[in-house]
């Protein structure tokens, strides 16, 4: 029995290397050190005996083992502070014989020296460790400092920020639905970039596709809201699809420019000539043909798969997916936007994005590494039009652990319409939107992202750092409750106290104590009640309320002080009154688990965070009405 954590572990552990047992390896250093100390007798064939054949050693003095272990404390103290840890002798080592060749010949008795000022580092607290730090080598601590104050950040400083005025970035999402998990990757990293650079960045609903990527109208909002929720503000916001007679502008400037040309090519006629490197027979058209062509379609006259808009590029280019590509096709499905919904003729993202970037002066794009195409596609069009092109970082994918539910829009949506999700809200469900019914800041979720860089490769993030980020922002201010699952009455018997009394906070006695009534009994969860066995310890301490001893079925208050606890023996158990105590619904990842917390949580309101103690962290979300009423709250992590 005893404290025990529910749910699942999500913490993860952070493990660090350091001596285990330093005083063996000061016995190694010493008996390494006895066994040479014959080494420096005169060296014959006659006197060598066991050493025959061996390599020499020589004999580490007094003054030289000083000054190992001052160089050794001095690079265990920075190994210390800079990694907020124990240090490791493995990692002193390496430092230590770089910076002081002449220790290389005793490196037999090295290890052993070091072992020892290890251990006694070690015993420090970190505090003690800088500061001492700060006497042996004030430079070495300056050195850190500085590049701590580098690694304050961890995304890399963006390509030739120097050479503009003005750092402009813009997050262009799709709104077919509220942002997952990993969406929140681009704004946090977008928005941490203005900051940094006192820039400018937009949100531009990249929705010129309604029928593949069909837009959702009540996405538009979502998104924003979701964009509040992680603390950023965009500069300005723009709707691809009000800007269509822009892109039109430019395809007929383009037409001018001899750099594109209408196609009644099927699909599959035009990939044959294009994976052989061949024109298509509509490529040479004149300018006039193509401008009335392009002019029917943006007047409607072709149906989907009649006509497209080509941009010219090289019909031979190395990489097929560049030749000749789709600027504009015709889509028949109406735009859900009433003001888009007369227009048939779309742009394709590469075109309307390129020409976007350029008309708001956009400095930095980031994209997926699967995106590569889409600047080098871009790039014909701005030759054409002697545009330069933004600086562009490509980055990996972001991959989630701990959900069941696959990050995808698409995924989540149908789900919701199956109805094995509740809505986008669903706590089973990789969202913003759940992530911030559960209580979790929009801070502990972009201080994860930005943690991930900008590395081209597939990154993991554990949902464990987004939990320790909250944990670090709520614990201090978060008061404690009780919370039994399903319990169990047990009478009371024994004069017990009417009341008990723990405290709000066990780091802040300013904030006061609880007030219980405890009644005539009280709730525990199955697991915490003693076995009955004559031979076990019968007794447990309901935490802030005293000693009882289970007997026949009642607990007999004992009247016993806390030491009977910190003797051993005795388990600090988890309890609720069973009059009075409020019947709880904490809907979690893994299903709703119910229960009753102590009477205090029925005056919490919606969005107050509470740590039910043994349990974790959960945002209280609504009260019910009525007697038998329960009150909901969404579990946020351990």
């Amino acid at each position: 029995m005893g404290d025990r954590a529910v749910f699942r572990p999500l913490v993860a552990t952070r493990v660090t290397r350091g001596v285990s047992d330093p005083t063996a390896m000061i016995d190694r250093g010493r008996s390494r050190r006895d066994s040479t100390a014959n080494a420096d007798r005169e060296d014959t064939p006659e006197s060598r005996g066991f050493w025959a054949g061996r390599e020499y050693r020589p004999v580490m003095d007094d003054e030289l083992r000083e000054r190992v272990e001052r160089e050794a404390e001095k690079h265990a103290l920075l190994n210390a502070v800079k990694h907020e840890s124990d240090a490791a002798v493995g990692a002193v080592m390496g430092p230590l014989m770089g910076d002081n060749p002449d220790f290389r010949e005793h490196s037999d008795a090295v290890p052993g020296v070091v072992g020892g000022v290890v251990g006694r580092v070690n015993d420090l607290d970190y505090a003690e460790k800088r500061a001492r730090l700060e006497d042996l080598a004030p430079e070495a601590l300056a050195e850190l400092e500085a590049e701590e104050e580098e690694d304050e950040y961890d995304l890399p400083d963006l390509p030739n920020a120097e050479a503009h005025d003005e750092i402009r970035m813009r997050c262009a999402p799709n709104p077919n639905g509220p942002w997952h998990v990993g969406h929140a990757r681009m704004p946090a990293v977008i928005g941490t970039y203005r900051e940094r650079y006192d820039g400018w960045f937009c949100v531009r609903f990249d929705d010129t596709d309604p029928e593949t990527k069909r837009p959702d109208l009540e996405a538009y909002d979502a998104i924003l809201d979701d964009l509040d929720y992680l603390g950023f503000e965009p500069d300005a916001t723009y709707t691809a699809s009000n800007r269509l007679e822009t892109y039109y502008d430019h395809a007929r400037e383009l037409i001018e420019l001899g750099g594109a040309y209408t196609c009644s090519c099927s699909g599959e006629a035009f990939s044959e000539l294009k994976n052989a490197g061949e024109p298509c027979p509509h490529r040479d058209k004149d300018e006039a043909t193509v401008r009335e062509e392009f002019e029917a379609m943006v007047d409607g006259e072709y149906d989907s798969g009649e006509l497209v808009l080509r941009v010219k590029t090289d019909i031979e280019h190395k990489n097929p997916a560049l030749r000749d590509w789709v600027a504009f096709r015709m889509i028949d499905t109406p735009h859900p936007r009433e003001d888009a919904s007369e227009y048939r003729c779309w742009p394709m993202l590469d075109f309307q994005s390129g020409v976007d970037d350029h008309l708001l002066e956009i400095t930095h794009i980031i994209r997926g590494i699967d995106l590569q195409d889409s600047a080098k596609r871009q790039q014909f069009v701005y030759d054409y039009f002697g545009w330069d092109y933004p600086d562009v970082i490509h980055w990996g994918h972001v991959q989630l652990d701990d959900y069941d539910v696959t990050m995808s829009t698409s995924t989540i949506s149908e789900l919701i319409e199956d109805g094995e999700l509740d809505g986008w809200d669903d706590p089973r469900a990789p969202t913003l939107k759940s992530l911030r019914r559960r209580g979790i800041r929009g801070e502990a979720i972009v201080e994860a992202m930005t943690g991930l860089g900008t590395s081209t490769t597939d990154v993991d993030l554990a949902m464990s750092s987004i939990y320790a980020n909250n944990r670090e922002l709520i614990d201090e201010e978060t008061d404690r409750r009780f919370f039994v699952r399903d319990g169990t009455q047990i009478p009371l018997a024994g004069d017990p106290p009417a009341e008990a009394n723990p405290p709000l906070h066990p780091n802040h006695e300013d904030r006061g104590v609880r007030d219980i009534p405890v009644g005539d009994a009280v709730l525990l969860e199955a697991e915490d009640i003693p076995d009955g066995d004559e031979n076990g310890e019968q007794r447990i301490w309901l935490k802030g309320f005293g000693c009882f001893r289970f007997d026949d079925g009642v607990l007999r208050y004992t009247a016993d002080d806390i030491d009977v606890v910190r003797e051993g023996g005795v388990d600090v158990v988890h309890w609720v009154p069973a009059d009075g105590s409020v019947p709880v619904r904490m809907r979690t990842m893994d299903g709703d688990v119910t229960g009753h917390a102590e009477p205090g949580v029925g005056d919490l309101v919606a969005d107050d965070m509470v740590q039910f103690e043994r349990v974790g962290f959960a945002r209280i979300d609504r009260h019910g009405d009525g007697k038998d009423a329960e009150t909901v709250a969404y579990y946020a992590h351990p």
